[in-house]
């Protein structure tokens, strides 16, 4: 008999309600009469004693059996000037809350509402506020993650802005006009190349007698372009053509477009991956492949260039040969244009200055070849040439580079809002963990107040609920 007093009785939390009905330890209809219950107890709260630990009992969320057992005896101080000689109170507050105990105490409607909320917080309340926690975790690292690509994207986005601003020679501050002010310059530097063909002098006469000797004609002119060039420098077409310097050169007018004027506010759209994809903008687009069939031995074979897709051909733009019908020593139209500006002629001295490079065996002659031919076919020099042909270009250039700079800020801003979503996770977590332990405190408790009961009953014969994970 002893040894069966020590024996413990183990009870399936998920089991216990049924377990109490089971054993008639609580009727099957205590629902019920929980809910007389609780519609007491709010109306005996409304008119309470003000002190400290009655004002503490009822901040709880749940008023229970053993909350309203402390509150009579709370009550026994507070209230005694009201009892008779017959040890009861005539407070209403008294009878109140000891008609509150006596109906817990029915049918043991205590126990199996302590259970029910034992198992409710150990099934439902408790699991649900750990997987909230986890997910405020899990957002943390993700949006960490996203942070840290945001920040590395910006920066890509604006080192590739920088570097196309680099091999169009300008520094990015505004970028429309940087570029028009590049044309500006465009006679001064093709006037320099001009002059630089002189010193190639030595180098025609050299290459016009090996061409003599070998072809047996020596009256015959090789290389006119070049030697022209060479002679003249970097003259106007007319002058060319003609032979005579013109009076008066019109010039072609190059008409700047309407600058276009952005809003200040930028419609970000979505920050997901969609949207950065939407921008259009490649992050192998660094340069430009401008369909000009140029062969440079200065060209980086390495270097970036631009897809233009198949716009590619219309970009070769010529200037329209209007008015070239003028008085005679008028240069008008292409006539008024120098032969390095003129596409025509400034192939032409390209391709000569190449044919000479192929012929010539001097070191000296070879590098200033090199050089002429370098300075004309850098992706720089051709950039100036497009917007020489078409004003319009510039637009073209300016928004694809703009839209590089834009999605390098749209990450940036994407940066930003990734630190202020996780701190927010953070701060979800920091309120719901406070909430979790105080849970697990109070569901431990009630686990402790069910285990004692539950052995009072069967002589103290120990109690365990299994399953709890608390």
């Amino acid at each position: 008999m002893q040894d069966h007093q020590h024996v413990p009785i183990d009870i399936q939390t998920s089991k216990l309600l049924d377990w109490l009905v089971d054993r008639r330890h609580c009727s099957l209809k205590w629902q019920s009469l929980v809910l007389l219950i609780r519609e007491k107890i709010n109306a005996a709260i409304q008119d309470m004693p003000e002190t400290e630990e009655i004002a503490q009992l009822l901040s709880g969320s749940y008023i229970h059996y053993f909350h309203c057992l402390r509150i009579v005896d709370l009550l026994k101080g507070t209230e005694a000037s009201t009892k008779n000689i017959f040890g009861q109170y005539s407070s209403q507050r008294m009878k109140d809350w000891q008609e509150i105990v006596a109906l817990y105490e029915k049918d043991n409607t205590y126990l199996v509402e302590l259970s029910s909320l034992l198992v409710r917080n150990v099934n439902y309340e408790i699991p649900s506020l750990k997987k909230q926690i986890a997910k405020c975790q899990q957002l943390q690292q993700e949006y960490s993650r996203k942070e840290e690509e945001g920040q590395a994207g910006a920066a890509e986005m604006r080192e590739l802005f920088y570097h196309s601003c680099k091999q169009y020679g300008i520094t990015g501050d505004n970028v429309r006009r940087e570029l028009l002010a590049l044309v500006k310059d465009l006679p001064s530097q093709l006037a320099e190349i001009g002059a630089a063909a002189q010193s190639l002098g030595e180098a025609i006469e050299l290459y016009q007698a090996c061409v003599g000797f070998v072809c047996e004609s020596p009256a015959e002119q090789v290389l006119p372009m070049l030697q022209y060039v060479q002679k003249r420098g970097n003259s106007t077409v007319y002058e060319w053509r003609t032979g005579t310097e013109p009076s008066v050169v019109e010039r072609p007018h190059l008409e700047e477009p309407p600058e276009h004027v952005e809003e200040d506010e930028i419609d970000w759209g979505d920050f997901g991956a969609e949207a950065v994809s939407s921008a259009g903008i490649s992050a192998e687009a660094a340069g430009i492949d401008w369909g000009i069939s140029l062969e440079s031995q200065s060209k980086d074979p390495g270097s970036d260039e631009i897809d233009w897709g198949d716009d590619a051909t219309a970009l070769q733009i010529t200037v329209l040969e209007a008015g070239t019908e003028a008085p005679e020593g008028v240069a008008r139209g292409t006539d008024a244009l120098t032969l390095l500006e003129y596409p025509e002629t400034r192939n032409q001295f390209i391709d000569e200055l190449m044919e000479g490079q192929t012929k010539e065996k001097m070191v000296a002659m070879v590098f200033t070849l090199q050089d002429l031919i370098g300075q004309l076919t850098s992706l720089r020099m051709q950039h100036l040439f497009m917007i020489l042909a078409s004003p319009r270009y510039v637009d073209r250039v300016t928004e694809l580079l703009q839209q590089k700079l834009k999605q390098s800020q749209l990450l940036a801003l994407k940066k930003e809002l990734m630190v202020q979503k996780q701190q927010d996770a953070l701060e979800e977590q920091a309120a719901l963990e406070p909430k979790l332990d105080l849970l697990l405190e109070k569901t431990k408790e009630l686990q402790k107040l069910i285990e004692a009961d539950i052995s009072k009953r069967y002589s103290g014969r120990p109690v365990n609920l299994m399953g709890t994970f608390l």
